[in-house]
């Protein structure tokens, strides 16, 4: 059955990081002033009770993996580092100098691009940067991402030495035809020797990405992969789907249609690795995580207190997140804003004392509504309306969208709320897009995410005939 519903659900859809998506957002989206009020606003509500979150993006990689669709300055010129980290420093500093307050700093994570492109000495001066007039709390969690061929023991010793427990490692696949296909050598003993290596510095949480829907993945190199994730067995990962778009990024133009497995073959990948890391006790965590017994982020989808932002699932239930660096996404809750994606204009921008927005986003009551209910489909899978405060009229429209995915088993609707089945949780973003009215809206995404703006009416109609008949 999961095979047939992967093909009927097969369309592309939002990860749902954030409502509304990137997509729905302006370059005039939020003004210079707007944004301060935001943060302000974020800042007064969130800071003394559950601290923010910050995020830093290094966007520099000295190699270039075809499959990525990150914001990335392909470079082996060190010369860069520098004035994008006087960048960063100046940047937080105007952070600093709106907020009404001393900052409760909970989570931290740094990414990229390759953090390690980084010099040990540099990273310390950023953490030891971002540190000045700021608080840590108690619990607070400092991660970052790397890549094991270019991550030295001064780079783990540096970034353990400021309060780092928390590492991932980009994996992708094992396979050398894979690797050879995607442009990332790194052999499985290559990872195992920093793994090693980062938990004798005394890194207590480790965690893997993988990819599944790659070029010349089988049955067999997923198999093969997961086996040797088993052997290394992290405290989490995370197990995506390859998202093949060309026409954004370069580096997918070189892979061959006929190599990439769509469909009920791609979903076999998937529900192969899925079966193999529960078999050693692993377990799913909202949409394409996984975790052990024991890790924070186990605990937390078991307590009910599971987040997404734009860093992915995390056990810390922040509202605000402030992010430095080109392309970074800031969130205060009530709005929404992306850098300049290019490092370059992000750096004048800084250096001409201007928060270097390229695009955003206000929140509208309605758009806070919806945002809350995806939010705890990705999280809890289920959500619940019957709050008045949390209704409006789209979540009547929304129910008719889910009607067809009801009658196959992947939700259960309530009176005045959703819940998703175990058959369900693999699509919880097509889940998820029954509520994204702006998707419903739009000429442009509708046709991106092959949605039908016909059966759109059917739903709207059907919504305003019951509310018709309720009030008889």
């Amino acid at each position: 059955m999961a095979a047939n519903l992967a093909v009927k659900y097969s369309n592309p859809g939002p990860r749902y990081t954030s409502y509304p998506t990137i997509p729905s957002w302006s370059t005039d989206g939020v003004t210079q002033e707007q944004w301060k009020e935001a943060m302000v606003k974020g800042f007064n509500d969130s800071n003394e009770s559950t601290g923010i979150s910050l995020y830093i993006h290094i966007p520099f990689c000295e190699n270039y993996c075809y499959f990525c669709g990150c914001n990335a300055h392909r470079t082996q010129d060190h010369s860069f580092e520098a004035p994008y980290l006087d960048a960063l420093l100046k940047e937080w500093q105007m952070y600093l100098d709106v907020f009404p307050g001393t900052l409760n700093v909970k989570e931290m994570h740094i990414g990229g691009g390759t953090p390690t492109f980084f010099s040990p000495e540099n990273l310390i001066k950023l953490v030891d940067g971002l540190y000045k007039h700021v608080n840590t709390m108690d619990d607070y969690i400092f991660s970052f991402e790397t890549n094991p061929r270019s991550t030295s023991r001064e780079h783990l010793e540096a970034l353990y030495s400021v309060g780092f427990r928390r590492m991932s490692f980009g994996i992708q696949d094992f396979d050398p035809i894979v690797q050879q296909e995607i442009n990332r050598p790194q052999s499985f003993e290559l990872v195992r020797e920093k793994v090693e290596l980062a938990r004798e510095i005394g890194f207590t949480s480790l965690n893997f990405d993988l990819v599944y829907g790659l070029p010349k993945q089988t049955l067999a190199t997923i198999t093969d992969t997961i086996q040797k994730v088993m052997e290394l067995k992290p405290d989490r990962l995370a197990f995506y789907a390859y998202g093949h778009n060309p026409h954004m990024y370069e580096g997918q133009r070189k892979f061959k249609e006929s190599d990439l497995p769509v469909g009920d073959v791609k979903q076999e990948l998937y529900d192969k690795g899925r079966a193999m890391l529960e078999s050693i006790g692993y377990h799913e965590i909202g949409m394409d995580h996984f975790a052990i017994e024991g890790d924070a982020l186990y605990e937390a989808a078991k307590n009910g207190t599971l987040h997404r932002n734009f860093m992915g699932y995390t056990e810390n239930t922040t509202q605000m997140m402030l992010a430095l660096g080109a392309s970074s996404i800031s969130d205060t809750w009530y709005a929404f804003a992306q850098n300049e994606r290019h490092d370059d204009a992000y750096i004048k921008a800084v250096n001409e004392g201007r928060f270097p927005l390229l695009r955003g986003h206000l929140l509208t009551d309605e758009d806070l509504v919806l945002r809350r209910h995806i939010l705890n489909l990705m999280c809890k899978q289920e959500t619940s309306w019957e709050d008045p405060k949390l209704y409006c009229d789209e979540l009547d429209i929304a129910r008719y969208r889910l009607e067809d995915m009801e009658s196959d088993g992947m939700v259960v609707l309530l009176e005045h709320g959703v819940r998703v089945t175990d058959v369900g949780i693999p699509f919880l973003r097509n889940i998820c897009m029954a509520f994204d009215a702006r998707l419903w809206r739009s000429d442009s995404l509708s046709k991106a995410y092959n949605v039908s703006r016909d059966i759109q009416k059917t739903y709207i109609e059907k919504a305003r005939q019951a509310k018709a008949q309720q009030v008889e």
